[in-house]
């Protein structure tokens, strides 16, 4: 099993690397994500100028672009393979509602499935300091088995 795991919050999100460690289980990981928070940027693409992909060490990448620009430049240039899933978060903050549109972490999911490749996207609904990403990375992992044993037809968003 292979998966690109990506986000809005940056390569050196909490969220990010929790849910790296737990997807991990299911096979071979690959984080392509923003090279900085990248939040409330919505479905944007980067079209004015070249986009910039650093090494961060095997199999993980820092763009210089957009969640959407990651999932792309992941799957088709910088990956030596298709993902079976890709799984966008652990968001920092709830992607409710109307914020959805707003969501680089939900649009990153959207890119996949337009892709034909089954997708989450995962956010952390948090106030205050203790914030539960082990937690939310478990419950992430046990959906995407589901969704790597019966398919996805679309993009699931997971908000706890």
């Amino acid at each position: 099993m292979k998966i690109l795991v990506t986000n809005d919050d940056g390569i050196n999100a909490a969220g990010l690397l929790a849910l790296a460690e737990a997807m991990a289980e299911l096979g071979e990981v690959a984080v392509v994500a923003p090279d900085r928070e990248r939040s409330a940027i919505g479905h944007a693409l980067t079209l004015h100028h070249p986009l910039r992909a650093e090494a961060r060490g095997v199999g993980r990448f820092a763009v210089d672009g957009t969640p959407t620009d990651c999932v792309n430049l992941g799957i088709h240039s910088l990956l030596d393979f298709k993902p079976d899933l890709v799984v966008s978060g652990i968001n920092r903050g709830g992607n409710l509602g109307d914020d959805v549109t707003y969501s680089g972490t939900v649009s990153a999911a959207l890119e996949a499935t337009l892709m034909g490749i089954p997708a989450l996207a995962v956010s952390l609904v948090t106030d205050g300091p203790g914030v539960h990403y082990a937690a939310a990375a478990e419950v992430a992992l046990r959906i995407a088995r589901q969704v790597l044993r019966q398919g996805a037809r679309e993009s699931v968003a997971m908000t706890g």
